[in-house]
């Protein structure tokens, strides 16, 4: 399960986790890495270690754009370099693992891979997130379980309709709708609900007159590794989506390995904190459970050795997994032709 495809972009943390004239240290691809903002604005990532007795650089302080070990003082710039030696003869020698980084979209993303292949045009668009107007608040969990098990979860909606049954259930429609799967030139791989006619879920009901019914939407996006963007639309039904129940609601679901057991959770949700305890009551009190559950009962055994029964919501999430596969036999680069 720790195969991780290197030449692709991971989020490392959203850039307001990063302390101005601090550092964050934290648990990526199941090793310690430091994110710190230079003086000119570009983001610094290095491995959390020092050569020396490998302790963790954030043990020591910042000064500047260096990083010093707080044991023997050994000052390091954000390429790894040494550049400061309280010992003669050590910068020629010493040198920290170093990642590309760079800020985008509100978050730190970093290429696990060869740094020449480091585009940052081939970044997941989520520029909505960029608009001043759009009113969110972030949020990070670490979440017990595999990535991949992370990515079934959130690819296969029509576990809303049982673990989310009262938090935010469809009330049974999703099964009455229509699954749709496809893949965008850019490698983007779609798992679509459409919902015609449907009774409302029990949130949305004060909001419709007696009887009323809705056409629902629920469209997930995902990019390797497991980048994910859902977009959740509701109208009254037989006006071709363009009366509203509520305006459309679109949030990401980015998810990057701690390790092979654990996972980065980002997300985002309307502010205030009955919105945050909502979001964590989802992820922690019911998605969580399940997936840790999950990885469990893997225990340590290949997912496709396991022989899973896949049955057809599953669609999206087996085609994200076999185009990982792919990935990690092509290196992480490049777009397969549909699968």
């Amino acid at each position: 399960m720790s195969d991780y495809v290197r030449n692709a972009w991971y989020m490392a943390a959203w850039a307001e986790e990063v302390p101005d004239g601090g550092f964050l240290s934290r648990r990526l691809l199941d090793r310690l890495w430091l994110i710190w903002r230079l003086a000119d604005g570009s983001i610094a990532m290095m491995e959390d270690r020092c050569p020396h007795r490998f302790v963790a650089l954030s043990k020591g302080r910042r000064e500047a754009d260096r990083i010093v070990c707080g044991y023997h003082g050994l000052g390091f710039d954000g390429q790894g370099n040494c550049v400061h030696s309280p010992f003669p003869d050590v910068q020629p020698l010493a040198k920290v693992a170093t990642m590309p980084a760079v800020e985008m979209h509100l978050g730190i993303w970093f290429w696990a891979g060869g740094e020449e292949k480091a585009d940052p045009a081939s970044i997941p668009d989520y520029a909505y997130l960029d608009d001043p107007a759009r009113a969110a608040e972030r949020g990070h969990l670490v979440i017990k379980g595999n990535y991949e098990l992370m990515t079934d979860n959130l690819m296969d909606l029509s576990h809303a309709e049982f673990i989310h049954r009262e938090s935010f259930g469809t009330n049974g429609s999703l099964f009455s709708g229509t699954q749709s799967v496809k893949q965008d030139a850019d490698g983007a791989i779609w798992n679509n609900w459409d919902m015609t006619e449907a009774h409302p879920p029990s949130w949305a009901a004060p909001m419709l007159p007696v009887g009323a019914k809705v056409d629902q939407w629920l469209h997930m996006r995902w990019h390797a590794p497991a980048n994910m963007d859902l977009t959740i639309g509701m109208a009254h039904a037989g006006t071709d989506r363009t009366k509203l129940v509520a305006p459309p609601m679109r949030n990401p679901h980015i998810v990057t390995p701690e390790t092979p057991a654990s996972s980065h959770y980002f997300y985002d949700h309307a502010p205030g904190e009955a919105e945050a305890s909502q979001a964590r009551r989802v992820f922690v009190e019911e998605d969580e459970p399940m997936i840790e559950s999950a990885h469990r009962g893997l225990n340590g055994q290949d997912f496709w050795e396991a022989k899973p029964l896949i049955l057809p919501s599953d669609a999206g999430a087996v085609r994200a997994r076999r185009r990982l596969m792919q990935m990690r036999k092509r290196g992480g680069v490049g777009v397969p032709q549909d699968d």
